[in-house]
């Protein structure tokens, strides 16, 4: 599996973060497109999913992830990545 952070931001009052999850065999897209609670997507074989944060929680909020953006995305990369593999556990 595959996690890619495509879009992050702010939308209104609401922090955000994209990701695209690539890799994964048909039943598992859809496994995680039927099971996750946050907003989701299915696009030509990946899924887009998209979680939004509290201002506390939002994993951009800092200076210092404005500093060392690339050391963060990459961080949340790999987060995402194993809570989307313990969850297909349950598949």
């Amino acid at each position: 599996m595959i996690v890619n952070i495509v879009d992050y931001g702010q939308s209104g009052e609401k922090n955000f973060v994209t990701y695209e999850v690539l890799g994964l065999l048909p039943e598992q897209l859809n496994y995680l497109h039927d099971n996750l609670d946050e907003e989701t997507s299915l696009e030509d074989n990946h899924l887009r999913l998209t979680m939004h944060f509290s201002p506390d929680l939002y994993p951009f909020q800092s200076d210092v992830a404005k500093i060392r953006i690339d050391d963060f995305i990459a961080r949340e990369e790999l987060e995402m990545n194993v809570f989307l593999s313990s969850f297909l556990e349950d598949m």
